[in-house]
């Protein structure tokens, strides 16, 4: 089979996640036509708080998403801190502008920010450029193209060709399961994690990220919206967290799910610093879910012919860099500025892998090793979590080393991004 009209065929797009919509906005920014597949019949602000680093805030504001979108789905992060399981401060650093950075972090709600993507796809390319209720199940390689093979809700099969097919479809990806079908399992290293979001006072800046325990125990807490002006109350999206060990493997069954409270509250009982009442912030949730901390081994490419992973599907990893959201933007737009260079080809495929494949499936390594809240192993390794001075077990030039490496790893270093020319400039269009 061949598809002699190339040009005049989209690029697919399977997944209509937050990366899946981010390169759909770069596509149509470049001038090259494209189809977002969706499995879901009806996209909803699912899911909790997330961080959107710097460089990936870059590139939203290149896509014409600045502040005043942004500030709708979330807040500016002030501070980002670790305190320790006694209560005293390890480490605190300024984020975003504070920082130096030319622009700001933002956490946010993760549903609210796929919203005002879909949002924005539907006003920029029109509601054609979305089909809900399609699955992209596997994909064929054929001259001129790639045809993607989908199933709808019902079960009915299709195909659909394109010049180009874009995985995007997440931790369970087809694209990648086809790809590379003797990929190992989903790596699960023991953490669990329980999320949920209460309606609570910010503390410290009051807009802060705070990780408070230790390596293996710890709650991870941070607004996401501003204070409401008559109570004085923001949405607090809380992470609580705890290492077990892994010999059987992952039991549950679900990758997330709907838990009482009674389940897990205890052990965080007596968490109640004053400033921080760790039991309440918990038990002030509707609603809790529970989700392994998990994530896949790196492999050896992103591409098979006119095929590609991007986001979660490429690179799924620990979230304890704050990095899946981040790097799955600023995926579609490298993806974009290889098209820029190669049109959208095979060549435009490799030319991406080839520049973010090594240095990302190196992060997820990093991250494996707690990425940042790294500076808890050391401080546990140290003195068991306990301290009364945090001089006298990690010296503060030891820390700030730390979390440059960390930044220079996951291309956050502030004199790097900051110098760096725009990944798509303004007005750049693929020709033709």
């Amino acid at each position: 089979m061949s598809l002699p009209n190339n040009s005049q065929l989209p690029v697919l797009v399977a997944g209509g996640g937050i990366g899946g919509m981010a390169v759909a906005l770069t596509l149509h920014q470049i001038g090259v036509p494209c189809q977002v597949l969706e499995t879901v019949p009806e996209l909803k602000p699912l899911g909790v708080g997330i961080n959107v680093q710097p460089n990936a805030v870059r590139e939203l504001y290149d896509m014409g998403l600045g502040a005043e979108a942004l500030d709708t789905v979330g807040i500016a992060t002030r501070e980002w801190a670790l305190v320790g399981r006694n209560g005293n401060d390890i480490y605190s650093e300024p984020r975003g502008r504070l920082a130096g950075y030319q622009w700001p972090q933002y956490s946010v709600h993760r549903g609210q920010l796929q919203m005002l993507l879909y949002r924005t796809v539907l006003e920029r390319l029109g509601p054609q450029a979305v089909q809900l209720g399609q699955r992209v199940v596997g994909y064929r390689n054929v001259e001129g193209g790639v045809v993607a093979q989908l199933e709808s809700r019902d079960g009915t099969r299709s195909e659909l060709a394109g010049r180009l097919l874009i995985g995007a479809d997440g931790l369970h990806s087809a694209i990648r399961a086809q790809m590379h079908p003797t990929q190992p399992p989903i790596q699960w290293g023991g953490a669990i994690m329980w999320r949920g979001v209460t309606q609570g006072r910010p503390i410290r800046t009051g807009a802060s990220f705070v990780g408070l325990g230790s390596a293996r125990h710890r709650v991870v807490f941070y607004p996401i919206s501003q204070p409401d002006p008559a109570t004085g109350l923001a949405t607090i999206n809380w992470i609580a967290e705890i290492t077990v060990d892994n010999a059987g493997g992952w039991r549950q069954g679900d990758w997330n799910r709907r838990v009482a409270m009674e389940e897990f509250a205890h052990h965080f009982d007596g968490w109640n610093y004053g400033w921080i009442d760790v039991p309440a912030m918990l038990r002030g949730a509707t609603e809790v879910f529970e989700y392994p901390m998990i994530d896949r081994e790196p492999i050896p490419t992103w591409v098979d012919g006119r095929a590609v992973l991007m986001g979660d599907a490429a690179h799924v990893m620990y979230p304890t860099g704050s990095n899946g959201a981040s790097q799955a933007i600023v995926d579609a737009r490298v993806l974009g500025a290889m098209m820029l260079r190669h049109g959208a080809t095979p060549e435009a495929l490799q030319a991406y892998d080839e520049k973010m494949r090594p240095p990302i499936s190196a992060l997820v390594l990093r991250n494996r090793g707690a990425g940042p809240f790294g500076l808890l192993n050391l401080v546990d390794e140290r003195c068991a979590g306990v301290f009364d001075d945090i001089e006298a077990v990690v010296p503060q030039p030891e820390r700030e080393a730390f979390m440059a490496r960390y930044k220079s790893a996951a291309g956050l270093d502030i004199a790097t991004l900051n110098a760096a020319p725009p990944t798509i400039a303004p007005g750049e269009r693929v020709p033709g």
